[in-house]
């Protein structure tokens, strides 16, 4: 798993939660990499499962919350440091639809080594349905993103979602439906 991730990670914990929180899950997560992380490095997906799972000890929130929570803040930090990949696009499932043949090209142009989930998307008027598929089992943190992108581009989005790999989390189906702009006071 590229480092952005993990950077962005305890950047978020940092600030919502202090320093004291972060040394705490780094040193209670047993890293391989000490928590010493670099955005253009890589790690295993592992140790962001430790710390999200201290996290969730610390804090009470679950770890599936804690993933959309994750998820949102990354989305929102994607478009600051890619704004390139947000211009064309102006609404959710235009940019949802476009993740697999078009974001994921660019970035392993940037990253050949990263190791990305696969998307199947279809769109009928308001719905979309989208198949995410990973051995990494981050339903959670997809979801997240996926209400990051709809929070982008101010729209409220209505969401299902149903393991199809028997409990694994490896592939979710996330049903999206549309239901309108998204409330703003």
């Amino acid at each position: 798993m590229k480092g952005i991730v993990f950077t962005e990670f305890i950047e978020m914990v940092e600030d919502a939660f202090g320093f004291e929180v972060v040394d705490s899950i780094i040193n209670d997560s047993n890293l391989e990499s000490e928590g010493a992380y670099t955005a253009i490095g890589t790690y295993k997906c592992e140790e962001l499962v430790r710390l999200v799972a201290n996290l969730s000890k610390q804090t009470g929130k679950s770890v599936p919350q804690l993933y959309q929570i994750y998820g949102q803040h990354l989305f929102t930090r994607f478009v600051q440091g890619f704004p390139q990949f947000f211009t064309e696009k102006k609404h959710t499932f235009g940019f949802l639809s476009e993740i697999e043949n078009h974001i994921h090209v660019e970035v392993r142009k940037l990253y050949p080594d990263a190791e990305l989930p696969h998307f199947e998307c279809e769109i009928n008027d308001n719905k979309m349905t989208m198949v995410y598929s990973s051995k990494r089992a981050l339903g959670d943190f997809a979801r997240g993103l996926i209400i990051g992108c709809a929070q982008h581009f101010s729209e409220k989005i209505e969401i299902d979602q149903q393991d199809l790999s028997d409990g694994a989390g490896t592939k979710i189906r996330f049903l999206l439906t549309k239901i309108g702009p998204a409330d703003n006071g």
